[in-house]
C-alpha cells in the first residue's frame, strides 16, 4: 500500500512539474512576443531622431510586459515580492548600494594608476545643481568626485529605482523565473545574455556604450555582453536568496548612477571606452572575475550578504 502512494505521489508530482513547465513556456512566449516589437519600435525611435526622452519608456517595456503576461494567462503576482523583506534583504540591498563602488574603484583605478586612462574633475548632470552653493568642492578633483559619489549612492539610486524597477520587474522579477521553471539550461546565463542583446541596436547605432575611444561598436558589443552577462549573476543571486525584486532594482539603479553619472565622467584620454565604460575591458574583467567568485562562494556555501 505505503509504495502504490508513493507511485501515486510521484506521479502527481510529474504531472504537476509538466504543467508548470507548459505554464511557464507558454508565458515566456508571450513575454517575448510583447518584449521584442515594444522594443523595436522605441529603440528604432531612439536610433532615428537622436531622442532620449523615449529611454524612460524603453526601459518600462520588459516590465510592462511581464505585467500584460501575468495578466493574459492570469498568472497573477504572488510570485514576485515587492515587500523588502527581512535582515536578509536588506543586507543584500546594502551589498546592492556598495557593489558598483567598488567594481568602479577596482576598474577604472586600475585605469587611472596604469595610465590607461585619465581621472579628471567630473562634472554635468543634475549633481552641478547641487554642489553649486558649494563652490569650495570644484577646487579639489577628489573630494568633488567624492560628493558626487556620495549623492549617486543615495539620491541618484532613489530616482534611478523609477526606471531600473521597469527592467527588473521584467527581467528579473518575470523572464528569469520563468526560464528556471521551463527547464531551459543555464537560465541565468542565458537571462544575462537576453538582456545584454536587448542593448545591441543601440550601441550598434553608435548611441551607447560605444565611441570614438572604442576600437569598433563590434568590440564594444561584445564587451558589453560580458558585462551584462555577469552582472546578471549577481542580478538573479540577489532576486532568487531574498524572493523580493527590491535588491536587483536597487543594484540596477546603484550601478547606472555610480558607473554612468560618476565614474565615467571622472574618466578621459583617447582610449577611454577600450578599457572602461560598460563595454570597456577592465570593468568586464573585473566583473567575469566578481561572478567566478560568487559561483565558487556559492559552491562553498559562504553567504555574501
Amino acid at each position: 500500500m505505503t509504495s502504490m502512494t508513493n507511485a501515486l505521489e510521484a506521479l502527481a508530482s510529474s504531472t504537476e512539474e509538466t504543467a508548470q513547465r507548459s505554464r511557464s513556456r507558454r508565458g515566456l512566449l508571450l513575454f517575448f512576443a510583447l518584449l521584442i516589437p515594444l522594443s523595436a519600435l522605441l529603440e528604432g525611435t531612439i536610433i532615428v531622431t537622436h531622442n532620449f526622452s523615449w529611454v524612460t519608456l524603453l526601459m518600462w517595456i520588459p516590465g510592462l510586459s511581464s505585467i500584460i503576461t501575468r495578466l493574459v494567462l492570469r498568472e497573477g503576482f504572488a510570485d514576485v515580492s515587492f515587500s523588502p523583506g527581512g535582515w536578509r534583504s536588506w543586507r543584500a540591498i546594502l551589498f546592492a548600494l556598495l557593489f558598483p563602488t567598488a567594481v568602479g574603484l577596482i576598474a577604472y583605478g586600475g585605469a587611472w594608476s596604469l595610465g590607461l586612462a585619465h581621472f579628471v574633475s567630473p562634472t554635468g548632470g543634475s549633481s552641478d545643481a547641487i554642489l553649486q552653493p558649494l563652490s569650495f568642492i570644484a577646487h579639489s578633483p577628489l573630494l568633488n568626485f567624492s560628493c558626487r559619489l556620495l549623492l549617486a549612492t543615495t539620491l541618484g539610486t532613489i530616482i534611478g529605482t523609477l526606471t531600473a524597477a521597469g527592467e527588473e520587474i521584467g527581467w528579473r522579477g518575470y523572464m528569469l523565473t520563468r526560464l528556471i521553471d521551463a527547464r531551459v539550461p543555464k537560465p541565468i546565463l542565458l537571462s544575462g545574455l537576453i538582456w545584454g542583446l536587448w542593448h545591441l541596436p543601440l550601441i550598434f547605432s553608435g548611441l551607447y556604450a560605444t565611441g570614438p575611444s572604442s576600437p569598433s561598436a563590434t568590440f564594444s558589443a561584445l564587451t558589453f555582453l560580458l558585462t551584462t552577462t555577469s552582472i546578471a549573476f549577481f542580478l538573479a543571486r540577489l532576486r532568487l536568496t531574498t524572493g523580493s525584486i527590491w535588491p536587483p532594482i536597487v543594484l540596477h539603479a546603484a550601478w547606472n548612477a555610480i558607473i554612468q553619472t560618476v565614474f565615467d565622467r571622472a574618466t578621459n584620454g583617447p582610449a577611454t571606452l577600450l578599457w572602461t565604460g560598460e563595454s570597456g575591458i577592465l570593468v568586464a574583467s573585473v566583473l567575469v572575475a566578481a561572478a567566478f567568485l560568487l559561483s565558487h562562494a556559492r559552491e562553498k556555501r559562504i553567504s555574501l550578504w
